[in-house]
Formats: C-alpha cells, structure tokens, sequence
C-alpha cells in the first residue's frame, strides 16, 4: 500500500476528478489536505479517502507539512505528496525537501513557476524565448522598454492562465499600467517582448528526463487577445496530426526546455509560439495539467484519461503511452457586455448542424456571472478523425451561438 497526501486548497470540479483518480489507483490510501471542513465534502468523494486534514491555506507550506504529519496518524508514513494547482508546486516540493518524501525538488519547483528565473534558466541553455526583465521599480520598466520597443507583456513573476497578464502597446500604455500597479522591490514584475506568431502548446509526459508523450494544440487566437477583446469567441484545436515540418521545431525546443528546467517525471503545459519565419520561442512552462478543458481534450484526441495517467503518473511513475486518434476541439462561449446571462440564442440549430460530433458541452446558464477571464461562460468539444472537420464544426459552434448578457441593477 501506498500513503498519498493530495493538497487542494478547495474542491473545485477539476480538482475533484484529479482526487478521484488518485484514489482510484490500486493499492493506495489517500488522505486529503485542504481549507473545506470534511462535511463540505461530497459524500461520494469522502468515501473514497482513508485521511483528511483541514488547514486554514492549503498554500502555506508549514501548514501543508503540518497536515501531512497530521495525516500520517491517519494513513502511515506519506509516501507521496501531490497535487494538481500551479501555485501548490513549490510549497510541496518545501515539504517534500523536509520531509524525505520523493518528488520534484525545489529548484526544479522554482524554475517551472517564477517566470524571471526560467526565462533565465532557458536562454543561457540556448532555448529560444522572449527577452525579459523582472523590474523593481518604474524607472527599469521604463529602460527595458527603451531598450526592447514595444509592444510589451507585463505580467507578476508567478502567474498562472493569464492571470492580471497586459500587452502594452505603447507609451502611454506603459505609463498607465505603472501608475495603476507600479512594481516595487517588495513586489516585482515581469515585463517581455511581446512575441508575434502562431501561439501553440506543447503538453508533454517526461519520465526519468526523457520526454515518452507529447500534444499539441493550436489557440485560435492567442489567450491574450482573447482577455483583451471581450467580443472574440475563442478556439482550441488539437489537430489529428502534430508531425511533420509544421510542428518539427517544437518536438525538439520542447524537450530541451524541460531538460533545462530540470523536469524528470511529471505533466507539463508549455506554452510556444510559432514566429512568421517558422522558428520557435518558448512562452512559460507550467509542472501541472494543463487547465481551460486541455486535460480533457488530450484524453478525447488519444481515447484514454489523462486525469487518470496524471494519477498513475505521480503516484506510481508509470505511463502508458496513447495513440493519437482524433482531433479535436474546444469552442469557449463568450458572452458580449457586462452583467449575466440573459439568454443563450442558436443552440438547437448548432445542435442540428454538428451535435454528432459532440462529446463534451457545459453551456451558460441563465443568471450565471459573466465572469472576466477568457473561458467564458461556457464550451462545447467537438471530435472527428480530420482536423478540418473540428475546425468547421468549431467555426459553427462560434459563429451559430450567442451568449446575450444583461445588466443587473
């Protein structure tokens, strides 16, 4: 038997699925850290741990240590320490160090989630990515720009999915964003080039450093046009086919990346761009699954369970590699405006058109927030054997469905 501690700060759906392929696993007793008291849990997932332990920021890596020895009382000695979030890297890689427990160090941790320190880490291997600066103060935001011209991103060191992510177009732009968030010692931030291309990821399996899986996808357009225009419906295609001379410059940049990272077994999202020249440059490196329905679509492209072989991934070391079989896709549905959901227009149409090629929807409800980030309010998957007939559903899908948000007083 195997004793695994599972970290989540909250039990979000996605979350939830993670810990139920984990416990899944044979021969395992899992016990679960996080901030929801054990009645918040539902009844079908508590019934599949053997240990839980409440702590009041499941972030906090004292309190992470705290509850893995709390847990040992209730599962023996943890043997694995896990979890599915970006920002939980570091802290249990901490915990892992202290503890004497096996898993991903805590330089490898740092070089996937600071952003400054692996574009560092990247150029002096040679790996091609954007020219950047973490900057303390204005006055160095306003040389790296000098220096590189614009258009900028700014972005906080250790971000995650685009989070309080900004193009600056210009230099008005650049002293708007300082005067709303200047960066300080205590608080940096990370400025880049703003790389121009094609943006892609690159979601890969390494195991004892060498990488055994790999998948891509194609954003249509890239996330951060999608947050700075509410009105684009976005896309995400995995093509039935990622050979070839299109993606040949990736399937090497990719691993090299990981290597350089330190990365030996793990789940990784990299996300790159595809320059109008053909060359590549690697955008941010993440040691998790990849979230916005990716973990899914990868599991409906090959026809098995990513959630699934993440588990047996981090908890056994083991992966079985799948066959790409299908492409796939994921059209997000964004609602124009502000307020809630008023009404949803065009689906029994869309349905008619290509609901047969429909394996997974979540479509917006009826006073659901709009939300601000750039899943929307909704999505539908499509798959088929050829990627043209994902991209012409997913142009349907997008073009077919009309999210009409209300204001609410």
């Amino acid at each position: 038997m195997v004793a695994v501690a599972f970290v989540a700060p909250y039990l979000l759906d996605a979350t939830a699925r993670f810990v139920r392929c984990v416990a899944a696993l044979p021969g395992v007793r899992l016990g679960l850290v996080t901030s929801d008291p054990l009645e918040r849990i539902t009844p079908d997932l508590r019934g599949l741990l053997a240990g839980h332990w409440r702590v009041d920021d499941a972030l906090d890596p004292g309190q992470i240590a705290a509850g893995v020895a709390g847990l040992a009382n209730q599962i023996g000695r943890v043997e694995r320490l896990v979890g599915a979030l970006e920002q939980l890297q570091v802290p249990l890689a901490q915990v892992r160090e202290a503890m004497g427990i096996a898993g991903m160090d805590v330089a490898t941790a740092r070089n996937v989630r600071d952003k400054a320190r692996m574009k560092e880490v990247l150029r002096a291997a040679g790996v091609p990515c954007a020219r950047h600066a973490l900057v303390h103060d204005p006055a160095q935001a306003q040389a790296f720009a000098g220096d590189v011209g614009f258009p900028l991103v700014a972005k906080p060191p250790a971000g995650a999915g685009s989070q309080a992510t900004y193009r600056l177009d210009d230099q008005a732009a650049l002293d708007g964003w300082l005067t709303a968030m200047p960066p300080t010692g205590d608080s940096p931030a990370l400025l880049e080039e703003f790389l121009v291309g094609q943006e892609h990821t690159f979601d890969s399996v390494t195991v004892g450093g060498s990488t055994v899986w790999s998948s891509i996808a194609d954003y249509h357009p890239p996330p951060l046009d999608v947050l700075r225009n509410p009105w684009i419906q976005w896309t995400v295609v995995l093509p039935r086919d990622v050979g070839g001379p299109r993606y040949a410059g990736i399937h090497a940049v990719g691993p090299a990346a990981l290597r350089a990272l330190g990365v030996t077994d793990a789940l990784t999202h990299l996300e790159w761009f595809r320059r109008p020249d053909g060359s590549v440059a690697v955008s941010e490196v993440a040691a998790r699954p990849p979230g916005a329905q990716l973990t899914s679509m990868h599991g409906y492209a090959h026809d098995f369970d990513l959630f699934a072989a993440w588990a047996r991934l981090v908890v056994l070391g083991t992966f079985d590699v799948p066959e790409r079989r299908f492409a796939t896709g994921t059209a997000y549905l964004r609602g124009m405006g502000r307020g809630q959901v008023g009404a949803v227009h065009g689906v029994d149409e869309v349905n008619r058109q290509v609901g047969h090629l429909v394996v997974e929807s979540r479509l917006p409800r009826r006073g659901q927030d709009a939300g601000s980030d750039y899943t929307g309010q909704g999505y539908v998957i499509v798959r088929d054997p050829r990627t043209e007939v994902v991209r012409e559903a997913l142009h349907r899908v997008i073009t077919g469905i009309r999210v009409e948000l209300v204001e609410t007083l």
